[in-house]
């Protein structure tokens, strides 16, 4: 992560280059090492950077450079969440050491007025949420018109979090603003067409080809429909004990919403976290999973990125993910600090090819487990199997049963089946009859009654077994 290139190499303020060695940061990270050199010499710069790989640092010296302590808005830094804010401010106001620069946070959910006071008595670097900056803005508690730089933190997120008219309103309003800083952990069109517009040719840097820190924890693949995905979750939730906590990933903010529904009407406590929330639910969301009073949370990969919570125990993959990073950075929240951690991953007949894409990438050990058995404290499933054919049709929606013992033949086994199905000859598709067993192919709308008709009734005066192929 780090490389050979010291802070001392460049030409910083004093200030914060003793700031820096009060931090602790001797050397550059790849991300820092890249751009700033770039931020300094005065071009625009998209980054594309995790979290985690010292970005904060590497937007933070250029404008730290460039401000001077005048108490009148010189930078804009936005961020998505109100944590982040935080973190980025801190992070802002340790580097800038004994410079003097006045740095104050603003984000929703909290007193106002408090936060325009402290704007009242000057402020050199506001770093905040979208919404709280143009608050500020419209009653007069901050200029933006005379801020010079402009910084966008995780702009995928602020993306997915719905923020982009906001911010868009804010550049407007930056009629000075001629220096901007945009880092992004992925590159969605929507980000790309947008910096092209309010950004000055800005250079791409792509510092994030490190290595990937897999955890030294158990993981696990489970074969099952899609159907019964929310069966085998209800299984492994139901291991938890009154200290573990979990997440549950998923690839859309619609399946969080469907997710969280489904295991509250079948007894589970939990709560969902993706970019439509307000930052008043997600605050209330995030501080009581970390206070350990919410014990599952669901989630979409990008709102995820704010849950830093060391007691989480399992992760449970309920969507494979998309990309092949994203498994690692889900399967990361767990097992930390050398606790024990376990990740589930829900495989559906679709999803097999992209987990072993994701196996093979990063030479992972994906262990393919049964669903795993109720502990003894735990009677019935919290979530019924249902009947679900679609891992065994094609994709016509044809389904194969195996009979066996058919004394009526080819014509005498369609003819019964169709006569108990009360269906049109359709539902029937290929049947190949061998000298023990009769393959049937039946429309996958009619599979289950085929099933119990065949099991139950005589076939030609004389008990069969059917069951799918």
């Amino acid at each position: 992560m780090f490389t050979k290139t010291g802070f001392s190499d460049w030409d910083l303020k004093d200030a914060i280059q003793e700031g820096l060695q009060t931090a602790g940061f001797e050397f550059a990270t790849e991300v820092q090492k890249d751009t700033i050199p770039l931020a300094l010499s005065g071009e625009d710069v998209i980054g594309q950077a995790r979290t985690g790989s010292g970005k904060t640092v590497a937007f933070a010296i250029p404008v730290l450079q460039d401000c001077e302590p005048t108490g009148k808005l010189q930078a804009v830094i936005i961020a998505p969440t109100r944590e982040l804010a935080l973190q980025v401010s801190k992070e802002v106001d340790l580097v800038q050491g004994k410079q003097g620069l006045k740095v104050v946070t603003v984000y929703g959910g909290t007193d106002l007025e408090k936060q325009a006071k402290t704007l009242g008595k000057g402020v050199d670097i506001i770093v905040g949420t979208p919404g709280r900056i143009m608050d500020m803005n419209k009653r007069g508690h901050v200029n933006l018109s005379i801020a010079k730089w402009l910084v966008l933190d995780e702009a995928d997120r602020m993306l997915d979090m719905g923020f982009f008219p906001d911010i868009n309103w804010i550049i407007g309003e930056m009629k000075s603003r001629s220096r901007t800083l945009l880092f992004s952990a992925t590159f969605p069109q929507e980000i790309l067409d947008a910096s092209m517009e309010f950004m000055n040719e800005p250079e791409f840097v792509i510092a994030d080809t490190e290595t990937l820190d897999i955890p030294d924890i158990k993981q696990c693949s489970v074969r099952t429909s899609r159907g019964n995905k929310l069966w085998v979750c209800g299984r492994i939730l139901s291991l938890m004990n009154e200290e573990d906590q979990s997440i549950i990933f998923t690839n859309t903010k619609r399946m969080v919403d469907l997710l969280v529904q489904r295991l509250k009407k079948h007894g589970f406590e939990a709560d969902g976290l993706h970019g439509d929330h307000s930052q008043n639910q997600r605050e209330r969301i995030l501080e009581s999973f970390r206070n350990a009073k919410l014990k599952i949370i669901i989630a979409t990969d990008v709102a995820a990125r704010g849950i830093d919570v060391d007691t989480v125990t399992r992760v449970i993959n309920y969507d494979v993910p998309d990309d092949v990073d994203s498994y690692i950075h889900r399967i990361g929240r767990t097992g930390r600090i050398g606790r024990d951690g376990e990740a589930w991953t829900l495989v559906s007949r679709d999803d097999v090819p992209q987990l072993n894409k994701i196996a093979a990438t990063h030479s992972l050990v994906i262990e393919d487990v049964e669903p795993p058995q109720l502990p003894e404290h735990v009677e019935r499933d919290p979530v019924r199997k249902i009947q679900d054919f679609s891992e065994s049709a094609d994709v016509f929606g044809m389904v194969q049963i195996q009979i066996t013992g058919n004394p009526l033949g080819r014509n005498g086994i369609e003819d019964w089946l169709l006569n108990e199905l009360k269906a049109d000859a359709l539902v029937i598709g290929a049947i190949s009859v061998g000298p023990e067993t009769t393959e049937v192919e039946v429309h996958i709308s009619k599979v289950e009654l085929a099933l119990k008709a065949l099991n139950a009734k005589p076939v030609g005066g004389e008990k069969v077994e059917a069951t799918v192929l």
